[in-house]
């Protein structure tokens, strides 16, 4: 059996941006999956958490602060089978990250592992922080070769080392996809792309891309949602 994923990937800065542009963009999407980056993590994060995801008719998964701000919303329809934070080691003097990772099953289709991460600023840190985010990946999947995805802000551009480091063994969905074209920062002119959505062998790439702004006095504007695009993508799971 297969399925069809709709996965979204957003770095909503802490929420500080027009909150009401977010959840209708995020709504527009009619995403499954939601991965979160820079997701409220002092005071309060687990009430800005909860209302986030009943604002846009979704459900908590995991992280939050326990992440360091990464975090996993998904639809009703999509079964949780197991859900678990992690924190990458610490270097003194840098902000600390962390992965918020899930194992789950897409309706009655297939079980499938994902994470939503947030990579380190500082290149070297970034680039061994990618190698446990592989790890981890490898882990989740586990001896049934589930298939994998993981999506996030890497704080890297395309062709550099810690992007390059992760598109080996991963389907970088953007240059499978006839809709990448954009780019993802920053989202009032955005210049380049630093967020990615990467899948394991075996996970067909229908589309991925920048979603469009829509018209209205409802409209979904991306631009006032927070300082990153997001990146939705259309997914078969095998």
């Amino acid at each position: 059996m297969t399925a069809e994923l709709r996965l979204l990937s957003y770095n909503v800065r802490s929420l500080r941006d027009d909150r009401g542009a977010l959840v209708r963009v995020i709504r527009a999407a009619a995403p499954d999956v939601v991965c979160v980056q820079e997701a409220p993590r002092f005071f309060g994060w687990r009430a800005h958490a909860a209302r986030l995801a009943r604002a846009t008719g979704l459900l908590y998964v995991t992280g939050g602060a326990t992440s360091c701000g990464t975090l996993i919303l998904a639809a009703p329809r999509v079964r949780v089978e197991r859900a678990e934070d992690v924190l990458f080691p610490h270097t003194r003097g840098l902000h600390r990250r962390g992965l918020a990772t899930a194992v789950l099953r897409a309706g009655t289709g297939p079980r499938f592992a994902v994470i939503s991460c947030h990579l380190s600023l500082d290149a070297a840190e970034r680039h061994r922080q990618a190698g446990l985010l592989l790890d981890r990946l490898t882990a989740l999947t586990g001896p049934d070769s589930l298939p994998g995805v993981v999506a996030g802000d890497l704080n890297d551009r395309p062709g550099g080392a810690t992007f390059t480091r992760l598109a080996g063994p991963l389907t970088d969905a953007w240059r499978r996809s006839p809709e990448g074209g954009e780019h993802t920062f920053p989202a009032t002119a955005p210049d380049r792309r630093i967020d990615a959505v990467l899948c394991s062998p075996g996970v067909e790439v229908l589309g991925c891309g920048v979603p469009a702004a829509e018209r209205g006095p409802l409209a979904a504007d991306p631009r006032r949602a927070g300082d990153h695009l997001p990146l939705l993508a259309r997914l078969r799971l095998p």
